[in-house]
């Protein structure tokens, strides 16, 4: 059985060799006795169906079977972090996994035929006789231990039909079963039945069904589990062990029973089964997301590319980039800081953080906000909030790279005019104060504005502006004189993405937090595999990544300290309404915000060093445990431009 089969499923001979275990059924049931009655029965039943059938071929507009071969069902979509966790599943109506017939239990498989069909081996498409033969088993036991209809006639109720009850509807199932015993193979057929059935909570075809009610995959599952799973295709919620276990446990025995009538398992088996301990799993078609911010980021972007359907229909396996044990680490220590340091929301009522791997500029963790459950909106990734002084770093950057200028040229911190349309603009230090002439590193160590605002005039606004875009920054940006100290609204996002290219000297990728997308057979979608390209002058790069060290060790920003090499810069807005530490290591960068959704100001002496770097800190700590200490590469390294 080809995999492809729900998406294309191929016409076969009738005449083709049948499997052994066919044949198993087929001679089993056939040495299956019958009664006087049973034979009339059958024939009278016969009768009946051949003049039913005879009505129905004169339907007009019947669905032709034939779409069946490039049928597509509605499969759930998988979002896994990046060493395979599952994070969250996407479905519409269905939650489904589509799976092989040889993926399926041989257990299952009898179980369902003993219950269900135990001659679909042996009709072709309708069963007359079993008609008469399922009510009288079902009277003898004094409930339904088996169905009248075929396995054909119920995949084709599901698939073409409405669940009225009419005479008609029913000629039409049966003249659709034949059409569709001329046309497929019997295990094409079944594996088509197993993988649409309904098994309950909203859960369809046998592998979601197995990993729902026993955390199991299909082809794993025992025979009491199976038993048990077969038993509820009847009525699936009625008969739900999440809902009523001991009558899922008597559904079990039936249709333990039915199989050793047939002879298909031992009454050892069928007592080993019944006493076999059922461990339960957990309703999976209504689980929520182990990283929602995460998720709902990831699912919005695929929309956007592939459009709604696919995504909740289309069985996407989609691999993200997300650590989950750094993205928890992540998690608590946003909820840990908004709690201990910020008074529940007092000074700060939001947090969020993003970290990127600078080697490959795959985003390992995303937090949006303190409480996905009480705010939805993910302030990583759309939350434009001022930067203030972590925009240096892209200033001191194009000077550097201008060959103009190193990290010892100094520089005048001292009062300045520069013409503003019509008015004048003045730009002031955090402090009030002016420092004469220092060096560049001081600078920027300090955060002094008005040197970040002459860099900015002699380097040029626009240059840095394509900067910015150089570095995926997309949020409007316009050049005016105040650019330098932060006067544009950008992501936690976007500021990683820009810091973990400083970090890896230049060399940048588009951040992202998909790896990987593929279709349910395994067919790649999507493929985020890093393109890395040099898009910074890698000396200026490390020159800048030297003098950011500094702001760890003596400047702004010595809240951060981590017990390795670091580098970083602090912002604040003038209006105390936001506050920034982004900072990395060779192995990781992160951006930390911290501020009110309603814009209100911090309170008085909020600064980034005070606010946001601690929340870094704790992060960075933890998420760094388990990784070697690694030195940054020397400016001396590396031809000066």
């Amino acid at each position: 059985m080809s995999s492809n089969t729900y998406r294309k499923v191929r016409s076969r001979p009738r005449s083709a060799t049948r499997s052994p275990q066919v044949l198993r059924y087929i001679q089993d049931v056939g040495q299956i006795g019958a009664t006087t009655l049973l034979t009339i029965t059958m024939l009278g039943s016969s009768v009946v169906a051949g003049g039913l059938v005879g009505l129905a071929v004169s339907f007009r507009n019947l669905p032709d079977v034939r779409v069946l071969r490039n049928y597509t069902p509605s499969e759930t979509s998988y979002v896994y972090d990046v060493k395979g966790t599952l994070l969250d599943s996407v479905h519409d109506e269905a939650n489904r996994e589509v799976v092989d017939f040889n993926q399926i239990n041989p257990h299952l498989k009898r179980a369902v035929l003993a219950i269900e069909d135990s001659y679909f081996y042996s009709h072709s498409g309708i069963n007359p006789a079993g008609i008469g033969r399922a009510a009288l088993a079902n009277l003898g036991a004094g409930a339904t231990v088996q169905g009248g209809s075929t396995i054909t006639m119920q995949l084709v109720k599901n698939l073409f039909l409405t669940p009225e009850r009419t005479i008609s509807r029913k000629l039409v199932e049966v003249v659709l079963a034949m059409r569709i015993e001329q046309i497929f193979e019997k295990n094409e057929i079944f594996e088509l039945y197993l993988n649409q059935v309904y098994w309950g909570h909203n859960t369809y075809g046998v592998q979601t069904a197995a990993q729902s009610y026993f955390n199991k995959a299909a082809e794993d599952l025992t025979l009491g589990e199976a038993a048990m799973m077969a038993g509820l295709i009847q009525a699936p919620e009625s008969f739900s062990p999440f809902l009523d276990y001991e009558e899922a446990k008597l559904r079990q025995a039936i249709v333990l029973r039915r199989m050793r009538d047939l002879k298909w398992i031992t009454p050892e088996e069928q007592e080993n089964a019944k006493a076999q301990p059922i461990r339960l799993g957990e309703i999976t078609s209504f689980r929520s997301s182990q990283a929602p911010y995460v998720t709902e980021s990831v699912m919005q972007e695929l929309t956007e590319q592939f459009g709604e359907e696919a995504m909740a229909k289309g069985g996407m396996r989609i691999q993200t980039t997300i650590d989950l044990n750094m993205q928890k680490i992540a998690e608590d220590t946003v909820t840990n800081s908004y709690y201990s340091s910020f008074g529940s929301g007092a000074y700060a009522d939001q947090i969020a953080l993003v970290a990127i791997d600078p080697r490959t500029h795959f985003v390992k963790a995303l937090v949006g906000g303190v409480d996905h459950e009480s705010s939805q909106f993910n302030r990583a990734v759309q939350s434009r909030r001022q930067p203030g002084s972590a925009f240096k770093p892209f200033v001191y950057y194009a000077a550097f790279a201008s060959g103009k200028y190193t990290p010892n040229s100094i520089i005048n911190d001292a009062a300045v005019t520069y013409p503003d349309g019509d008015n004048y603009y003045s730009p002031r230090n955090y402090d009030g104060s002016f420092a004469g002439s220092i060096p560049l590193r001081k600078a920027l160590e300090t955060s002094r504005n008005v040197p970040a605002v002459k860099l900015g005039q002699a380097v040029g606004i626009n240059r840095i502006v394509e900067i910015a875009r150089t570095l995926g920054i997309k949020s409007p940006m316009d050049p005016v004189i105040s650019l330098p100290l932060g006067a544009v609204d950008l992501t936690p996002l976007e500021l990683a993405g820009a810091y973990a290219t400083f970090a890896n000297y230049g060399w940048h990728s588009a951040p992202t937090l998909i790896m990987q997308v593929t279709d349910s057979s395994g067919n790649i979608l999507l493929d985020n595999t890093p393109k890395p390209q040099l898009v910074l002058d890698p000396w200026a790069s490390a020159a800048l990544t030297d003098v950011l060290q500094g702001v760890i060790s003596q400047g702004t920003a010595t809240n951060a300290q981590i017990g390795r090499p670091a580098a970083g810069k602090t912002g604040t807005t003038d209006s105390q309404r936001d506050v920034w530490f982004v900072g990395y290591v060779p192995q990781l960068a992160t951006a930390v915000w911290v501020g009110n959704d309603d814009y209100r100001p911090l309170g008085s002496g909020a600064t980034g060093g005070g606010y946001a770097a601690p929340v870094w800190r704790d992060f960075m700590i933890q998420a760094l445990r388990d990784e070697p200490v690694e030195n940054f590469r020397s400016p001396s390294e590396f031809i000066r431009p």
